[in-house]
């Protein structure tokens, strides 16, 4: 026998659990009339998206992507011995500098 002092006499362990099952079931009722009257009619939940979510959702039209901008041959070259003397410059100075 277990006491219960909401009520002033013994409970047996299975009222008591039909008790508190009986006073979750009025406060899920009570906050489910509460959530209800106070929230949107569209419940939305906290964080990031879904992917699905995202793509369900009609965006704008996709503006047509940028042609790419292809380089010569001799573009290139240029580019690759710029970048070769640049790197021979920060090579020649860490060394003068680790002297």
């Amino acid at each position: 026998m277990i006491v219960c002092t909401d009520q002033g006499g013994p409970m047996a362990l299975p009222e008591i659990l039909a008790s508190i099952d009986s006073e979750i079931a009025q406060l899920q009722k009570a906050r489910a009339l509460l959530v209800g009257a106070g929230a949107p009619a569209s419940k939305k939940k906290a964080g990031r998206p879904r992917k699905v979510a995202l793509e369900s959702v009609a965006a704008p039209a996709k503006p047509a992507k940028k042609k790419r901008r292809n380089l010569s041959p001799e573009g290139r070259k240029r580019i690759a011995e710029a970048v070769k003397r640049r790197w021979a410059a920060q090579k020649k100075a860490a060394s003068s500098a680790a002297k």
